[in-house]
């Protein structure tokens, strides 16, 4: 290899494998090396990485609604609070919490009734979608779960909280309808404007061992878009909770 005066022998010096390892990759135009690899062998050509492994760089771009994945985390839990955070603190239109309890959002986010407050009164609206706490899909989840902190009392948590917080313009929350609850405990959906985080959940598994995905809004007919109508739908018939 003497592209740029450098051999395979010196290119295998400079990335740290072996000379032989750096002539597979020659040799075979879909064999790609690590993205570490990759990138100290083209500074040692001094060329760029795409004119050596073309389709490793196309393959990592994200093109169409592909473009709407910011992040993806095997678990909810190891979203870092942060982010969490950030995107409440972000919202300024819209703020809509349909997951089946919410209540982790009181631990995730520091002051978080404070917050929910100051963006009410700034014009932001916030929405909570709940599980009803004596419904009979929730019975069935605290059966399925298993854990000391039950699917109600997690829902009881945030309807304290929000009794806590008092009646605010701008602040809603609702019980999702009983033909719905089925498909709310399935998939939490929390919009901040054009951001949103969505989780999956898994068979028996609690919403932090859950996995989740962070999205941001493309235009129409994305994934952004399928979760968020998903999310509306489940409020258009949900039921007012009293004040």
């Amino acid at each position: 290899m003497d592209d740029a005066g450098v051999s395979s022998r010196q290119l295998a010096y400079h990335v740290g494998v072996s000379a032989k390892q750096v002539e597979r990759w020659l040799a075979d135009e879909m064999l790609s090396p690590h993205a570490r690899n990759r990138e100290d062998a083209a500074r040692a050509l001094g060329v760029d990485e795409d004119m050596i492994w073309p389709k490793a760089v196309q393959d990592r771009v994200k093109l169409g609604n592909d473009r709407e994945i910011l992040r993806t985390y095997p678990y909810r839990s190891a979203c870092p609070s942060t982010v969490w955070a950030d995107l409440a603190a972000g919202a300024e239109r819209e703020l809509l919490l349909a997951g089946y309890t919410n209540y982790f959002f009181w631990t995730q986010v520091p002051a978080f009734g404070d917050l929910v407050r100051r963006k009410a009164e700034a014009g932001c609206r916030v929405r909570f979608l709940l599980g009803d706490p004596e419904g009979e899909v929730t019975r069935q989840r605290e059966i399925i779960e298993g854990v000391a902190l039950s699917v109600s009392t997690r829902i009881r948590i945030t309807l304290d909280e929000l009794a806590r917080l008092g009646p605010v313009d701008g602040v809603e929350a609702r019980f999702s309808a009983a033909e719905d609850a089925a498909n709310h405990v399935s998939l939490s959906v929390f919009r901040f404007d054009d951001q949103a985080l969505v989780t999956p959940h898994l068979a028996r598994l609690v919403g932090h061992d859950s996995p989740l995905l962070h999205l941001r809004r493309h235009g129409d007919g994305g994934l952004w878009s399928r979760f968020a109508e998903h999310a509306e739908e489940l409020w258009e018939r949900a039921t007012p909770i009293p004040s």
